[in-house]
């Protein structure tokens, strides 16, 4: 009698589980297949962040030594042609411009307003829609009924970008002990005719980008970097990050928030004061390795090991004859290093010397 209760028993639960709705069931298949999806989805975002990482590593915020420049990059010169060319997409290779827009237009990457003061701000509240970017900027674009925009090719104004302001910060990393000059933000400049200027010409600062956000999928960006060799190409990461692009300066960081070129100055007058920028971050990476120190105060202590001895003796005989005995002694008795720490001409620290007698 109990074999046959349970048996009824383990009936009646089949039966209810097989009478499940069907609705039910559909729906747990939908469940499944979407977490599924997703997290295929989130393997393959992670992989290609990894592989698109930048070479330039992060500039550590607790530096020793750091000095910020804003440059102007003319698209005009070979240099830096790569960012220019080609003005219409062609298969993976476009103008650095039409691919931060689209990185723009996708969300993934943001674009922050360009303010009177030219300075960059990359904080939320500073952050521009799209839409109105391109309504600022006359650039012509479709929405659908799901707020979805669509730009074609042709109407980007990749051809009147010829400009770009870059920022740049030449850092001493004390960590590592190396010296880097790092790209951290981006500005495209649009130039246009103005009519009622006759043939004058509008330059248009249009809106910063954030390197650090655009560096993973600058490595995706194939960049043409020869007019002999067409096959020698490199992704626009590694061009920013060994800095082949060329530019002179317009501004430094400094604490009175002054201009490096003033309106109603000379080109003589800007070209030496941009000269002189370049000399002081050329100096400090020089004194920073002791690379002239060493030799000129060697020369210094020679002269003053010569006038030594003359100041004992009017004689240039008897100064010589010194001087010879001192060098037949020394090459009886062993020789002794003494070691005399000079300061350095740079201010920066002390080199050490050896110097024998």
């Amino acid at each position: 009698m109990n074999r046959i209760l349970l048996f009824l028993t383990f009936t009646l639960v089949a039966v209810v589980m097989t009478a499940q709705p069907a609705k039910s069931r559909k729906q747990q298949q939908e469940t499944k297949k979407t977490e599924n999806l997703s997290a295929v989805k989130q393997k393959n975002q992670k992989g290609a962040l990894y592989r698109t990482f930048p070479v330039a590593q992060d500039m550590p915020e607790d530096v020793d030594w750091k000095r910020e420049v804003y440059r102007e990059l003319n698209l005009s010169l070979d240099e830096n042609a790569p960012l220019y060319y080609p003005i219409t997409p062609q298969g993976n290779r476009s103008s650095l411009f039409t691919y931060l827009f689209k990185l723009i237009l996708r969300g993934q990457i943001k674009a922050y307003k360009y303010g009177l003061d030219g300075v960059e701000n990359f904080s939320e509240a500073n952050k521009v829609d799209p839409k109105e970017l391109m309504r600022n900027f006359e650039i012509l674009f479709e929405e659908n009924d799901k707020g979805q925009v669509r730009v074609n090719d042709a109407d980007l104004p990749s051809e009147s970008v010829k400009c770009y302001y870059v920022k740049e910060s030449t850092y001493f990393d004390q960590h590592t002990a190396s010296f880097h000059s790092k790209v951290t933000a981006i500005c495209p400049i649009l130039i246009r005719g103005n009519a009622d200027y006759g043939d004058g010409w509008n330059r248009n600062p249009m809106f910063w980008v954030n390197y650090e956000e655009a560096a993973p999928y600058l490595g995706k960006l194939v960049l043409m970097t020869s007019n002999l060799n067409n096959a020698a190409t490199m992704s626009a990461a590694d061009y920013f990050a060994q800095n082949l692009y060329k530019g002179d300066i317009y501004r430094t960081v400094n604490m009175q928030d002054k201009l490096l070129v003033n309106d109603g100055e000379s080109e003589e007058a800007v070209k030496a004061e941009r000269e002189k920028v370049e000399k002081q971050i050329s100096d400090f990476e020089t004194h920073l390795w002791r690379g002239d120190t060493i030799a000129v105060d060697t020369t210094k202590q020679q002269v003053l090991d010569e006038e030594k001895p003359a100041k004992k003796s009017s004689s240039r005989r008897t100064t010589t004859t010194r001087r010879s005995s001192s060098t037949k002694s020394s090459a009886t008795k062993p020789s002794k290093q003494k070691t005399t720490k000079a300061k350095s001409s740079s201010g920066s620290g002390y080199s050490v010397r050896r110097q024998r007698h």
